[in-house]
C-alpha cells in the first residue's frame, strides 16, 4: 500500500507544481470497495458536474453546479435527503427538502455572500426551462450550498454572477475536473489548498449493481489534526514549516448521488455516514465549521401532477444497507484526498497563500 510519503526536509527549496495526481493513481488504498469507472460522482448515470471560475485580482472563487438527471427534475423529483452535523452555514433549499424529501433543481454550490445571487440565477434558469418546456410552474425550490472562501478571495465583491451560473450550467458532462476550480476556486482545506474533490464507489446487492458518487467541496479543518491514512502529515508539515494550526473555522459540503433504490429516509441515514470519511483524514468539527451533507437518488423519480394518488417505488431491505453506509464513508474519505492533490498553491488577497499538499509530500515513496 502506498501512503503519502514523508514531508520533505527542505519544504521550502523544493516546491513542486502540485494537481497532476489523483489518490487512485498513487495507489492509495482508502477502503475495500470497487471504484466507479470514472471514480468521480459522475459514474452515476445522468449526473453531470460543470463549473465557472472567477480570477480577477483580489477576487478567486467560482461556482459549480451538479445536474442531477439529463432531463428535467422538476418534472421527475428525485428522492433526496438533508443533514446538517454543525449548521454554521448559509445554504438556501434545505427545509423543504427536510420536509417533502426531494429534489427538483440542480445543485449550486459557492461562496457565501454569492448563495442569493446563485439562487436568483438558479431560479430564473428553472423558471425559463419549465416554460420553453411547456409547463408554467409557481414556486420552484433551488439549492444552493456554500463554503467561505474569504481568507484568499474577496468575498465583499460578491463576484459571482448569473452568467457565471448558466456557464457551469452550460459546461456541466461527465467528465470534469477537480481541485481549485469552480467553487473550490478560493478553499482552503487543513490549513492547505482545498477545493473539489469527487470518488466513487460500486456495490453488489442480490446480483444488483449500484453505484454511490460523492462530491466535495472542502474549507475546513487544522493542519495540526490532518491525517492521511493513519500518518500525522499535519504535524510532520508544522514541524518542517516552524508553524503552528490556526483554528478550526471553515466548512465542508459533501454531496451523494446513487442510483440505489433508497427512500428519503433512507439516503438520510446513508449521507450521516459521509462524515466518517472526513473524520478519517483528522476532522474534528469545529465551532466555526458547516458540515453539511445532501444525497438524492436517481431511482423512484416521479412526477406529482401526473402519476396518481398512489406512486409505486421499491426500496433496499433496511437491514441490508452496510454497504451503502461504507460506500458514502469511502468515497467522501477519497474525494477529499482528491480536492488536496488535485489543488495547486495560490496567492488570494491580502498576499495570503494556501499551499498545495503535493508540495510537501514524495508521492512516490513507499512507507
Amino acid at each position: 500500500m502506498l501512503s503519502c510519503g514523508g514531508v520533505r526536509e527542505n519544504v521550502r527549496e523544493k516546491r513542486c507544481q502540485g494537481g497532476e495526481q489523483r489518490v487512485k493513481d498513487m495507489d492509495f488504498c482508502v477502503g475495500e470497495l470497487a471504484r466507479g469507472r470514472r471514480n468521480q460522482i459522475t459514474d452515476v448515470e445522468g449526473v453531470r458536474v460543470g463549473h465557472a471560475t472567477i480570477d480577477e485580482g483580489d477576487v478567486h472563487t467560482g461556482v459549480t453546479v451538479i445536474m442531477p438527471s439529463m432531463d428535467n427534475p422538476f418534472f421527475r423529483k428525485l428522492p433526496c435527503a438533508c443533514h446538517v452535523l454543525n449548521g454554521f452555514g448559509k445554504s438556501a433549499g434545505l427545509v423543504q427538502i427536510e420536509e417533502l424529501g426531494q429534489l427538483e433543481t440542480p445543485i449550486a454550490l459557492t461562496n457565501t455572500l454569492n448563495v442569493g445571487l446563485v439562487w436568483d440565477a438558479m431560479c430564473s434558469y428553472m423558471l425559463k426551462r419549465c416554460r420553453d418546456e411547456g409547463r408554467e410552474v409557481r414556486s420552484i425550490n433551488p439549492v444552493v450550498m456554500e463554503c467561505n472562501d474569504s481568507y484568499l478571495s474577496d468575498i465583499s465583491r460578491r463576484a459571482v454572477r448569473e452568467e457565471h451560473v448558466l456557464s457551469a450550467i452550460r459546461e456541466a458532462s461527465e467528465d470534469f475536473l477537480e481541485g481549485a476550480i469552480g467553487c473550490g476556486r478560493g478553499m482552503s482545506c487543513h490549513g492547505l489548498k482545498g477545493g473539489v474533490g469527487s470518488a466513487s464507489r460500486v456495490v453488489k446487492m442480490q446480483g444488483e449493481t449500484f453505484t454511490f458518487g460523492a462530491f466535495v467541496l472542502t474549507n475546513h479543518g487544522r493542519l495540526h489534526d490532518l491525517t492521511i491514512q493513519g500518518k500525522p502529515v499535519g504535524r510532520e508539515i508544522e514541524q518542517a514549516e516552524c508553524a503552528s494550526s490556526g483554528p478550526d473555522v471553515g466548512s465542508c459540503i459533501m454531496i451523494l448521488a446513487t442510483d440505489a433504490p433508497l427512500s428519503s429516509r433512507q439516503l438520510q441515514r446513508v449521507i450521516r455516514r459521509m462524515q466518517v470519511g472526513t473524520i478519517r483524514l483528522g476532522s474534528f468539527i469545529g465551532h466555526g465549521s458547516g458540515e453539511i451533507m445532501l444525497g438524492f437518488s436517481t431511482c423512484n423519480r416521479y412526477d406529482p401532477e401526473t402519476d396518481g394518488d398512489v406512486i409505486a417505488g421499491r426500496f433496499l431491505n433496511e437491514s441490508r444497507m452496510d454497504l451503502c453506509f461504507r460506500a458514502a464513508a469511502e468515497c467522501t474519505e477519497e474525494a477529499v484526498l482528491h480536492s488536496l492533490f488535485q489543488a495547486q498553491t495560490l496567492e488570494g488577497r491580502d498576499s495570503h497563500v494556501r499551499h498545495a499538499l503535493s508540495e510537501y509530500l514524495d508521492l512516490k515513496r513507499e512507507i
